[in-house]
C-alpha cells in the first residue's frame, strides 16, 4: 500500500473495470452473492453514459483505487428537492480502517451541502452488515423510521 494521500474523485471511464470488481466483491462479501458480470459491466457502463442515472467517486493513494461509492437521485416533493443516495460502497480490505469510506462521504455530503436545491443523503446497508452500520453511526447517520420494501424481477 502506498504511502501517498488518499484523494478522492469523480470516477473516470478508464475505472469502470476496477469499480466493477469492487462490486462483485462487495456483493460477494456482503450478500454472498454472485453477480452476472454481463449485467454489471452494462450497468456500470450506463452511468458513465447518462450522469443523469448517477454519479461514481474514487479514493486513490497516488498508485491505486482503494475504494469507491456511487450517487443516485431521489426527488422529494416534501423537501422540494433531491436526496442523494449512497450505493455500491466498498473499500478494498487492505485498506479498511483507514477513513476511505468518511472521505467518500466527506465529498458527498459537501456537494450536498453546497446545493439549495439538494436535501441530504440517504443509503441502505444489508442488515447483518454490523460493521458498516457502525462506521455510518460514527459519521453521525442514524436509522431513521423508514423501512425499505422492495420487489425486483427474477
Amino acid at each position: 500500500m502506498s504511502s501517498e494521500p488518499v484523494t478522492i474523485r469523480p470516477a473516470r471511464p478508464e475505472d469502470a473495470a476496477t469499480i466493477i470488481d469492487f462490486q462483485l466483491a462487495m456483493a460477494w462479501e456482503s450478500e454472498q452473492l454472485a453477480l452476472d458480470a454481463a449485467t454489471l459491466t452494462a450497468g456500470v457502463q450506463a452511468v458513465f453514459d447518462d450522469p443523469a442515472r448517477g454519479r461514481y467517486f474514487v479514493a486513490e493513494d497516488g498508485t491505486r483505487v482503494l475504494g469507491c461509492l456511487l450517487t443516485t437521485y431521489e426527488w422529494s416533493d416534501w423537501r422540494n428537492g433531491t436526496v442523494v443516495w449512497i450505493q455500491s460502497v466498498y473499500v478494498v480490505p487492505e485498506a479498511r480502517g483507514r477513513g476511505i469510506y468518511r472521505r467518500l462521504y466527506e465529498r458527498v455530503r459537501a456537494e450536498v451541502e453546497a446545493r439549495d436545491d439538494w436535501k441530504g443523503v440517504r443509503l441502505y446497508v444489508e442488515r447483518q452488515n454490523t460493521g458498516a452500520q457502525a462506521v455510518y453511526e460514527r459519521l453521525g447517520m442514524t436509522k431513521e423510521h423508514y423501512d425499505l420494501f422492495e420487489w425486483l424481477k427474477g
